[in-house]
């Protein structure tokens, strides 16, 4: 009962009512976009023979573009370049200076290294989009095209570049006037999209015998059990206890009371499988178009479902699970706070001892957080692969879904309090001034 008085308190808030409403309309031009044709290509044709050709790899890969790369339409890269260019950038907040000064120089310094990712997603589009188009120039002759040469290869750039930079355009606008962040909103509206699909290829196995209801019941009970495990995971936390001393501010006496410090088992969210996808995809993008054999073999061997893939996969989850943990908690700063305002962990000394330790905790959490997230995005895919069902029930897709949907309703929660609260100033003001 109370999620539904949530949901219609939504509509009684005109800030929030507008929000959902921004984030609903522009996720409906993102997915008009998705189904608008690149120039001077016969889409339908060509997704029939990329599906056919590429399988499970293509299909990996529309999970992300929301179909939009199988058709080749404007939104055929999809957000992806754009998340490429800010892993980049991170990583070099880490080895250059000057850029991790910027990072500290607080809004100023953030603004312009957007500018700078704006630009590096610009050029990675640009490099994805050409190889691209020379690779469907020389793909089945270019049966798929209707004149190859310069001509369609500038077209086919600017089309598909400026298809990328107007969804980042979309991403920061839902992050900043609407509801959740924008460009995981779209990841999670693509992958949506694509679920219907999904359903009905498996429905249709099961018709065609080539999978039974037993079979399609076991992946169902699967699915079920990850969104349970996901949850369970995503809500779960360390509570380091703190206790803060007592002092006295004049004639008054402050602190003494006991609280923790909450430290999430999975912090990084759904952000490291999407950034390890994100340069999984960013080579065998082009690759896919390229029909030399060297290249084909190279690409065979980073398949989804393959064994070298499910390692690197899984490398790079841990690797960008430490990574975004170790930039989003600064121990010394932690450390440092709790010692300014006369707080400490019990049993442990204020200062260095206080930042190794909850350095200790913060790395153990994250080793626990990379292996459930690893686990969740690889060992369903693998099982679902076993049974020949359709790649959209795999465990990455799940994660996404499910993480922006609890982020979402998170953040719709915490408008609704804000507002509450208002409420109530409000009306405690009212009445002392009637009184």
């Amino acid at each position: 009962m109370g999620g539904i008085r949530n949901f219609q308190n939504i509509f009684k808030i005109e800030e929030l009512k507008n929000r959902v409403f921004f984030t609903l309309a522009l996720l409906a031009v993102y997915r008009v976009g998705a189904h608008i044709p690149t120039p001077g290509i016969d889409g339908e044709q060509l997704s029939k023979f990329l599906v056919d050709r590429g399988g499970a790899l293509m299909g990996f890969f529309d999970i992300f573009s929301g179909g939009a790369l199988s058709k080749v339409t404007i939104f055929a890269l999809g957000i992806m370049p754009y998340i490429s260019a800010s892993i980049i950038f991170q990583l070099l907040t880490v080895v250059i200076p000057s850029i991790a000064k910027l990072a500290k120089e607080g809004e100023e310094g953030r603004k312009k290294i957007t500018r700078y990712t704006r630009y590096g997603t610009v050029v990675i589009s640009a490099i994805q989009s050409f190889g691209i188009a020379m690779g469907l120039e020389t793909m089945a002759n270019g049966q798929f095209i209707a004149s190859p040469g310069w001509s369609f290869r500038i077209v086919t750039v600017i089309t598909l570049t400026a298809g990328t930079a107007f969804i980042m355009w979309l991403g920061e606008q839902i992050t900043e006037r609407g509801i959740g962040n924008g460009i995981s909103m779209i990841i999670f509206s693509g992958i949506v999209a694509s679920m219907p699909n999904a359903v009905i290829s498996s429905f249709r196995l099961v018709k065609a015998e080539e999978i039974s209801f037993i079979t399609l019941g076991i992946i169902g009970l699967l699915m079920v059990a990850t969104i349970a495990g996901i949850v369970y995971m995503e809500r779960g936390q360390r509570r380091i206890p703190v206790q803060y001393a007592k002092r006295m501010v004049g004639k008054k006496m402050y602190g003494g009371q006991s609280t923790h410090l909450p430290l999430k088992i999975n912090s990084s969210g759904v952000i490291p499988p999407i950034f390890a996808s994100s340069l999984l995809i960013f080579p065998t993008t082009v690759a896919g178009f390229i029909q030399v054999p060297w290249v084909q073999d190279t690409l065979k061997l980073i398949t989804p479902g393959s064994v070298v893939y499910e390692v690197i996969y899984i490398i790079l989850i841990v690797g960008f699970c430490y990574f975004y943990t170790a930039i989003v908690y600064n121990p010394m700063d932690m450390a440092e706070n709790l010692k300014k305002y006369g707080g400490y962990i019990p049993g442990i000394r204020p200062g260095k001892n206080t930042s190794d330790y909850i350095f200790r905790v913060l790395s153990r959490l994250t080793f626990v957080g990379a292996i459930y997230l690893s686990i969740v995005c690889v060992l369903p895919n693998i099982l679902v692969r076993q049974f020949n069902v359709p790649f959209y029930f795999g465990g990455t897709s799940l994660l996404i879904v499910v993480g922006v949907a609890l982020d979402t309703v998170s953040q719709i929660e915490s408008h609704l309090v804000t507002r509450s609260y208002d409420g109530l100033l409000k009306k405690g003001r009212f009445r002392g001034r009637k009184g």
